[in-house]
């Protein structure tokens, strides 16, 4: 089963320092991460995305890499990657919907996560939660979490390669 967290924060510098240092969690193995964004909404309200790239040693396949990058896209609106257009957008919407993903989570996000603040995106494999939060700790910052069972995961990715 996958972890896919949201963590939002007040301001941007909060949001950076989580976001390096869950890379260092990588590293130390307290987290295996599948995908990994920081998300920074500016002040007219549109997000832009970071992430750390092959240099950042998140072990991202074909599948998981494109599903990722469909959650940040349908939490935040923002295509990554040129992956949301058109009738993908939908079919990703209604994939998501079957999935512990609902409406009412991506709500949730879009409140944490208004003008002005940032997020940081964890799609996590695995996850030693006492390590994690006692590293992010000092940072803040709202959780929103949901997990996605091993199904929902192979139903979403099935959804994506059906619809690309």
């Amino acid at each position: 089963m996958a972890d896919l967290i949201v963590i939002a924060f007040d301001d941007e510098a909060s949001a950076e320092g989580a976001y390096k240092e869950i890379q260092s969690l990588q590293t130390d193995l307290v987290v295996e991460l599948a995908g990994l964004a920081l998300v920074k909404v500016d002040h007219e309200g549109k997000a832009h995305v970071e992430t750390p790239g092959p240099a950042g040693k998140v072990g991202v396949g074909a599948a998981s890499g494109a599903l990722f990058g469909a959650l940040i896209g349908l939490l935040f609106f923002v295509p990554l990657f040129g992956l949301i257009s058109g009738g993908l957008f939908g079919a990703l919407f209604a994939g998501l919907d079957k999935t512990g993903i609902d409406q009412q989570f991506r709500d949730r996000v879009k409140q944490s996560v208004a003008e002005g603040k940032s997020s940081v995106v964890v799609y996590a494999l695995k996850l030693t939660e006492d390590k994690f939060a006692a590293a992010l700790a000092p940072f803040g910052g709202h959780i929103v979490q949901t997990s996605l069972s091993a199904e929902d995961e192979k139903a979403l990715i099935h959804d994506l390669s059906a619809t690309a």
